[in-house]
């Protein structure tokens, strides 16, 4: 399964980063044009990544999607009360 996603925060990253250490299954990040494709535990590959466009999160771990779609969830319902 493919997210697309905009990190906002240095935090979020080490959030991402922490679900790929509790995943079952591989968590990779790559760019959106997929030049760059990363192990999202590797912390000097996340070096690689431009992170001033969306990304792109592709597992098949079951507990990474329905954590991203939890965070997904949360954002929307914070845009939608501003």
């Amino acid at each position: 399964m493919v997210f697309d996603l905009k990190l906002q925060s240095i935090s979020e990253l080490a959030d991402l980063q922490q679900l790929a250490a509790h995943a079952d299954k591989p968590v990779y990040i790559a760019n959106e044009d997929d030049r760059v494709r990363v192990d999202a535990r590797s912390f000097l590959g996340l070096f690689a990544l431009d992170y001033s466009r969306p990304l792109k999160v592709i597992t098949d771990s079951l507990y990474v999607v329905r954590m991203l779609e939890i965070r997904q969830r949360a954002l929307e319902e914070s845009m939608a009360r501003a």
